[in-house]
């Protein structure tokens, strides 16, 4: 399934988000049988003066200069499993920090995470450093860690740059039992290449451990409570972390939510009608230009000229200018990268006139940036620790051809365009090769601080409906709501959005009730 993480910033490009392989860690409107589960299930606490742990919550952090003026960068050590914690096995993170140039008094850090999962928050705190208001970056430093298993700290590794080639190409909506075959061959290929170059680190990439490694941090910066922006799934990290943590809760905001109740199966499918939704707002724009290569007429007539064009991919593929042509699976993801930020419509517009002439470069081009990779063919670590994650954190949503099969109709109703490929793209985590550590549950955080919520009503990658169900299971969640396009809010041009959430950040005012920016 799909899922990414919250930004597309020209310049600094930290388009850091994944294709959620194996369904979304977390979402969804409905309850399943395990939803009765409460936080408590999330483990007991660790802290600094639990046998075995006091040597990390103690640890020196050597901070040094990053190569980018006023950013600092350190190794923090953390136990590889936190149940049997021993130092020969200790993983090595990376974090990094900006520290606050004022006007006013410092508040402490303010930890952020783009999403993902497999996201790097250290690239991403370049753009949150700078591009944040600076009424809140003025204030705090603003700090971040990359999570055990992603970019520079301990990355998992899965395939190589010229698999992933072949990997991201599979046709995903198969036809019959030959192209069924073929894509179980990739997915099995991938979980086992996973479990080649990753054995040791691929059962210890939880979110619950990640949340625990941000306490640490929280820790070794001199802060009593956490204070934290977390984008996409860093509002699944987050929501982890006060479910663990409540007392050491202090200004957390959970920007595009993700509901951590549901099955990956629930998740997966409304995610679908997510990406639905934003097609069809982008639908609605697009046949207003003259340039619109699927016609001028509405959103229905438009996506019938979309499907067309997925069609005659299956049956052909386009040529690029490269050795890669353009298959269904690439245009399709190509279409879908485009719809997690409204300034990318003018793109995908100019992009599928392309492909209406033949020349597939344009979907192509933003399908390489959905994976993260760059023009020399090198792909990041983003797609193999995105898989890691959400396979360790719940139950697969399917776990064989037979599966998809009977889902397939709930996959299409909800997403008539994207369904059948999104139906397809849960199945990977079917064939994990390490049983899921993690189960869908309520997150209530009863005694944390207030915690904001926010939600987008036409966000793509976690619809609204997330953010309105863990805002009502956290204790003492708010909601926010942006009525508006793309996905996340927070430090994306809205005024009123960022007017609320600043004045969080700096005095721990919430929203009033049910306050909606337009």
């Amino acid at each position: 399934m799909y899922s990414k993480s919250p930004l597309r910033i020209p310049a600094i490009a930290l388009a850091v988000a994944g294709l959620l392989l194996s369904g979304c860690s977390s979402g969804g409107p409905g309850h399943s049988a395990a939803a009765s589960t409460t936080a408590s299930s999330l483990g007991p606490l660790p802290s600094a003066g639990d046998a075995g742990l006091a040597p990390y919550y103690t640890q020196k952090l050597n901070w040094h200069s990053c190569g980018v003026p006023g950013f600092e960068c350190a190794t923090m050590k953390a136990p590889l499993d936190y149940a049997h914690p021993v130092a020969a096995d200790d993983l090595k993170l990376a974090v990094a920090r900006k520290k606050a140039a004022g006007p006013g008094a410092r508040l402490g850090s303010l930890l952020v995470n783009p999403g993902g999962p497999g996201g790097s928050a250290i690239d991403y705190l370049q753009y949150a450093a700078l591009g944040y208001p600076a009424p809140v970056t003025s204030r705090y430093d603003m700090a971040a860690i990359d999570p055990r298993g992603v970019a520079r700290s301990e990355p998992v590794e899965c395939l190589t740059d010229a698999q992933m080639d072949a990997f991201t190409a599979v046709d995903t909506t198969p036809d019959d039992a030959t192209e069924t075959s073929k894509l179980v061959t990739a997915d099995t290929g991938f979980a086992a290449g996973c479990a080649k170059r990753s054995a040791k680190l691929l059962g210890h990439v939880s979110t619950v451990e990640s949340a625990r490694d941000m306490d640490i941090l929280r820790a070794l910066l001199g802060d009593d409570k956490l204070t934290y922006v977390g984008k996409s799934y860093g509002t699944f990290l987050g929501a982890t972390y006060a479910g663990l943590f409540p007392q050491r809760v202090g200004r957390l905001v959970l920007d595009g939510a993700m509901d951590p109740s549901v099955s990956s199966l629930d998740s997966s499918r409304t995610q679908a009608g997510g990406f639905e939704t934003a097609f069809t707002a982008f639908a609605n724009d697009c046949v207003k230009h003259t340039d619109c290569a699927l016609g001028t007429k509405n959103a229905d007539d438009a996506g019938h000229r979309l499907d067309a064009l997925f069609r005659s991919l299956d049956a052909k593929p386009l040529p690029t200018g490269q050795a890669r042509p353009l298959t269904e699976a690439l245009g399709t993801t190509g279409v879908i990268s485009a719809m997690y930020d409204e300034g990318s419509w003018p793109t995908l517009r100019a992009a599928l006139a392309k492909a209406q002439q033949g020349d597939g470069s344009g979907l192509l081009k933003l399908s390489d940036e959905y994976y993260e990779r760059d023009s020399s063919g090198k792909y990041s670590n983003l797609m193999f620790a995105n898989a890691a994650v959400n396979c360790l954190d719940l139950p697969p949503a399917l776990s064989s051809p037979a599966d998809v099969a009977r889902a397939l109709p709930s996959f299409r109703s909800t997403s008539p365009h994207f369904g059948t490929g999104l139906a397809w793209a849960s199945l990977i985590c079917g064939y994990w090769t390490v049983p899921a550590t993690g189960k869908p549950q309520r997150i209530e955080a009863k005694g944390a601080a207030p915690i904001l919520v926010v939600g987008t009503i036409r966000d793509p990658a976690t619809p609204y409906s997330w953010a309105e169900s863990l805002a009502s299971q956290l204790s003492s969640g708010h909601l926010l709501t942006y009525n508006g396009d793309g996905h996340t809010a927070y430090g994306r041009g809205s005024d009123c959005i960022d007017t609320a959430v600043n004045l969080y950040l700096l005095e721990g005012t919430t929203p009033p009730k049910n306050k909606k920016c337009d």
